[in-house]
C-alpha cells in the first residue's frame, strides 16, 4: 500500500505547532482473500482509493461528497452486487 499520508489538523492556525495525523488504508469489506481489492483512505476533506494490485500508480481522490455520490449511484446500479 502507499505510504500513509499526514494530515494537518483543522484548527491549526498558520504559523503554529499542530498536529498531524496519519491516514491509513483500509481494505474493501466486498473484498476476498487473494484478490484484487479496492482501498481507502478517509481524511476530513479527501478520500483516496487505489488498487491492490497497483497501489502506488492510480490513487483517485475525491471529496467526501463526490463519494458519497458514487457509492450511491453504485448501490443504485442494477449491475450492484
Amino acid at each position: 500500500m502507499p505510504a500513509s499520508e499526514w494530515q494537518k489538523s483543522s484548527y491549526c492556525q498558520e504559523g503554529e505547532a499542530c498536529l498531524h495525523v496519519a491516514s491509513t488504508w483500509q481494505k474493501s469489506s466486498h473484498c476476498a482473500q487473494g484478490e484484487a481489492c479496492v482501498h481507502i483512505s478517509a481524511a476530513p476533506e479527501t478520500i483516496h482509493l487505489t488498487e491492490s494490485a497497483d497501489p502506488t500508480q492510480a490513487i483517485l481522490s475525491a471529496t467526501p461528497t463526490a463519494f458519497s455520490a458514487l457509492l450511491r449511484a453504485l448501490k443504485a446500479s442494477p449491475n450492484h452486487g
